[in-house]
């Protein structure tokens, strides 16, 4: 299983301005992690789009100027949900990763263990499980045990029925829990 910091230094994420902190409000108890993809000399791809196809929305942006993203971690839960911010705060896709556990680096940055499976969903209804192969290529190589793999698969049934039941719900949530942050960091 690999780690991937929450700053994600591996897409040169780094350089922007990232925030963590811990937050209990009603409707959340856990770790969230923001980063701002703001202009400038370091952006990346000069701050150029980049984008996935989705059968229902089409071409969905992931990464570009003037985006946000939204990383939670709820306690007591094995999943990374990231809400990926257009600059006109509309939702554009979340991406989440099923994980081990999280850690923090020497720096004090979240990182979490990926455990392989993910599950995007974008607002307008598209719902996909990506990596079940390398899931699988884990288990028979000995990385990950029977646990861990059947572990997974049940944190993907309980993402897709917490926050893809209820598209709505889950932007309300986030959109929530996006301005609570802001707040705090201003």
């Amino acid at each position: 299983m690999k780690k991937k910091r929450l700053d994600r230094d591996i897409w040169a994420f780094d350089k922007y301005p990232y925030y963590q902190l811990r937050i209990d409000i009603e409707d959340f108890h856990g770790l969230v992690c923001l980063i701002q993809l703001l202009g400038g000399v370091a952006h990346v791809n000069g701050g150029q789009y980049q984008y996935w196809e989705r059968p229902k929305a089409g071409k969905v942006a992931i990464c570009g100027k003037g985006m946000t993203w939204l990383q939670l971690i709820p306690d007591s839960k094995r999943h990374v949900l990231t809400a990926m911010y257009l600059p006109n705060h509309s939702v554009s896709i979340w991406y989440v990763d099923i994980i081990e556990n999280i850690e923090f680096d020497s720096d004090g940055v979240a990182v979490f263990i990926d455990k392989y499976l993910d599950v995007t969903f974008t607002p307008q209804g598209d719902v996909s499980v990506d990596d079940h192969d390398e899931l699988d290529d884990a288990l028979q190589s000995g990385d990950i045990s029977r646990e861990q793999y059947d572990s997974a698969l049940k944190e993907c049934d309980l993402i897709i029925k917490e926050y893809c039941s209820d598209i709505v719900k889950t932007e309300v949530l986030c959109s929530k829990i996006l301005s609570y942050v802001n707040d705090r960091i201003e």
